[in-house]
């Protein structure tokens, strides 16, 4: 079988810090290069040319994914839809009904071409806000294939990216349309800011959370 090749700089089993299945056990597979560099990024190692990693195809990727016994999949980078032949590694895994698939994305990627490809794959879509340094780089036509299982994340590093966020979510009509995350950039606002700004704007249905593996580990540990 002529099988696709992938760069995968860690795979690990951890709880999802994030999004919808927070505080759940995941298996992360992480994969080399992103056409971003945010300035909050905490794996920017993953992204730099001399970084260490092990080239896999999709039946050895899945094979470590059944060993490990964990259901959610987490894919993430870097960014993981850059991937020479991700689309042959998402067509596999989606035969597998019983995991649940969470593709990581930066906003800065095409998502279309992946949106159809199994009905157990879901997005957590970035939207990068001013403080990333990236917030130019954003393809807005990524809003109008989101589904109402995906999830669009703001990571917010100030009371600017707040109101930013506001207006994004607003035009977008997100709250209606798919989960919406506000969290806070490690280190450069503090939590409370961001939950008054939720509770003076009425902010129904976005939900705050904390970073969670940063809080049970040191917040730059690898492999977590």
């Amino acid at each position: 079988m002529d099988m696709g090749r992938f760069k995968v700089v860690e795979k690990f089993v951890s709880i999802n810090g994030e999004a919808r299945c927070a505080g759940e056990l995941a298996c992360f597979i992480r994969f080399a290069g992103c056409n971003l560099n945010c300035v909050y990024c905490d794996t920017k190692w993953a992204n730099e040319p001399e970084a260490p990693y092990e080239i896999l195809s999709e039946e050895e990727i899945y094979a470590y994914i059944k060993d490990t016994g964990v259901k959610n999949v987490t894919l993430t980078g870097g960014e993981p839809l850059l991937q020479e032949n991700i689309s042959r590694l998402l067509k596999l895994l989606s035969k597998d009904k019983e995991l649940r698939i969470e593709i990581e994305t930066n906003g800065a990627v095409d998502i279309e071409p992946f949106c159809n490809i199994g009905d157990n794959i879901t997005f957590t879509m970035d939207y990068k806000l001013l403080g990333s340094g990236m917030n130019d780089k954003m393809i807005m036509s990524n809003y109008d294939v989101l589904r109402e299982c995906d999830t669009v994340k703001f990571v917010v590093s100030d009371k600017n990216d707040l109101q930013v966020a506001k207006t994004i979510i607003e035009e977008y009509n997100l709250v209606k349309r798919v989960a919406v995350y506000f969290s806070s950039s490690f280190g450069q606002i503090e939590p409370e800011d961001i939950v008054n700004f939720m509770i003076e704007n009425n902010m129904n249905d976005i939900r705050f959370q904390l970073q969670i593996h940063k809080y049970i580990w040191e917040p730059n540990r690898k492999g977590v």
